[in-house]
């Protein structure tokens, strides 16, 4: 997904001095404290489902609203949320009956209605920081009755009941939103465990428990706040000095090393589905399609993830030999297969110079500074020294921040560029046809006919053999064509005081930050 849209943004001090007072306030159990702060440099685009493709945004959606279908924490394959049940009633046919009793938090019941009004507008509206591209496959919805949802699909596919758990399909009011436009973040409405009571883009967002919900899991604490950084030092601070309960997104690999020996302070990991990687836009390089594909296949010989690993990341993130991670299904080393754990200099020379490439190869290469973190610099700054140092290629790194950066590297104006990766939804089709599709969002001029037939394959089967058998070809082909290098994957990490429980639990592949199941001790 693209992911983390981080813009500065300046924490003002009075809205600090108001959460400071409203951490103070517990409830009538006793057990745990009435509102949790969780602190980031990560900043949300919308609170619309409508517009949000983006990890900061989905942090609120799936904690205001509900979708159709939802991953609890841990699971793998989509359960009922706002649904009771959902079927493929043939191959391209896929039909949800709704729970009785769902109601929006203005107290308005919702229906089959509201669910075919959410999808439509989503399509109508195709807002381009949203995600309306990932319904493709919906030739029609419908709803026959006020519990009934029909999808019809253009062609088979198995992975829809994973698609529509996406934050950007969850269901919002068809009576109060419009259908052509956003909502605004302040004002919107939904049926989920909390509702915002309070936006400030830059400075805080304020959850409330909506009191309307009537679905599992209820919330454990009233109140989640969530405050804004404008760097990750001012975040680390704030989590030692107890401004903040939890500090999640991003801070450094030094800031997490640091609060490892701070007191009263614990570092909590789990499971994530986070990758960063490279990308070519074949149409921009030099030469042959021999010669471009022996320079994308020589830059993923010289290149030492381990070292990135070590010396930029110090062991926070792990190596990463293709493009699904390993935490999901199907996932192999093809990268690893093909050219080696470690650098194979000896191997990219002579790659180069079995298709007539000249050495040394000059490289225009793109990196965004905020977006991806602190260490995203010295990140390109290691892949830069490896690549010169190989004397293969003489590279230029440039950079410019997210907001030009995101339009320009999908519109055919960098050769070579870095990206991250969260998952729209915990299947191994997302981390492979979003980027190896014709249709990719990357718009790098990639197209396999091989691999546009076994994407189509996978995407159809629900045997998991035949999955599986794609998928070990997909990567293969991958690692053969290089139209991206895979570089690392990364488990969720977050900062939290003593006390605070239940956020290993949302730390999950699915990258649901689920506020819910958070509390602390009084």
């Amino acid at each position: 997904m693209r992911r983390m849209r981080r813009l500065a943004g300046a924490v003002v001090a009075a809205a600090v001095l108001g959460l400071g007072i409203a951490a103070c306030g517990d409830d009538d159990s006793g057990g745990t404290s009435g509102t949790i702060i969780r602190g980031t440099t990560d900043q949300p685009v919308a609170y619309d489902p409508a517009g949000a493709y983006d990890l900061p945004s989905y942090d609120v959606i799936y904690n205001v609203y509900q979708n159709l279908l939802t991953y609890p924490p841990g699971e793998t394959k989509p359960q009922p949320e706002a649904a009771e049940s959902c079927e493929f009633t043939d191959d391209v046919t896929f039909e949800c009956t709704m729970r009785d009793g769902l109601k929006f938090s203005d107290g308005s019941p919702l229906t089959a209605e509201d669910v075919v009004f959410s999808f439509e507008r989503n399509v109508e509206i195709a807002d381009p920081n949203g995600a309306s591209s990932l319904l493709a496959n919906m030739k029609s919805i419908e709803a026959p009755d006020d519990k009934t949802v029909v999808f019809n699909l253009k062609e088979p596919d198995a992975t829809w009941p994973a698609v529509i758990t996406t934050a950007s399909f969850a269901i919002v009011p068809s009576d109060t939103y419009p259908a052509d436009k956003l909502q605004d973040s302040a004002e919107v409405i939904g049926s989920g465990r909390y509702q915002v009571a309070e936006y400030e883009p830059g400075q805080q967002t304020v959850l409330q428990v909506n009191d309307e919900y009537t679905g599992d899991d209820p919330p454990k604490t009233d109140q989640a706040i969530i405050q804004y950084f404008d760097k990750a030092s001012a975040l680390k601070l704030a989590l030692e000095q107890g401004d903040v309960d939890i500090a999640y997104r991003s801070l450094s690999p030094t800031d997490i090393e640091d609060l490892r020996g701070a007191e009263g302070v614990e570092v909590v990991a789990g499971e994530g589905a986070e990758i960063r990687y490279l990308v070519f836009n074949l149409k921009l390089q030099d030469g042959t399609d021999e010669q471009k594909q022996a320079v994308r296949q020589a830059v993923a010989q010289t290149i030492d993830r381990q070292s990135i690993v070590d010396n930029v990341y110090g062991g926070t993130v792990k190596p990463l030999y293709s493009m699904i991670p390993a935490s999901l299904d199907y996932s192999t080393e093809a990268f690893a297969d093909a050219y080696g754990e470690a650098p194979d200099l000896e191997g990219a020379e002579q790659t180069l110079a079995d298709a007539g490439v000249k050495t040394p190869v000059p490289l225009e290469v793109w990196w965004t500074p905020s977006h991806y973190g602190a260490a995203s610099g010295d990140e390109y700054a290691e892949i830069k020294r490896q690549l010169d140092e190989s004397g293969l290629f003489d590279v230029t790194l440039k950079s410019t921040e997210w907001n030009q950066y995101s339009t320009s590297a999908f519109t055919d104006k960098y050769p070579q560029y870095q990206l991250g990766w969260f998952p729209d939804y915990p299947d191994p089709d997302d981390y492979a046809a979003s980027f190896y599709a014709p249709t990719s969002f990357l718009n790098i001029h990639y197209d396999n006919p091989e691999m546009n037939k076994l994407l189509a394959e996978e995407k159809a089967a629900t045997d998991p053999a035949v999955r599986e058998k794609a998928f070990a070809r997909i990567q293969e082909i991958g690692a053969e064509e290089v139209p991206t290098i895979p570089i690392w994957e990364g488990d969720q990490v977050a900062g939290a005081r003593e006390g605070v429980e239940g956020l290993a639990e949302t730390f999950d592949p699915a990258f649901i930050f689920r506020f819910w199941l958070l509390s602390k001790e009084s």
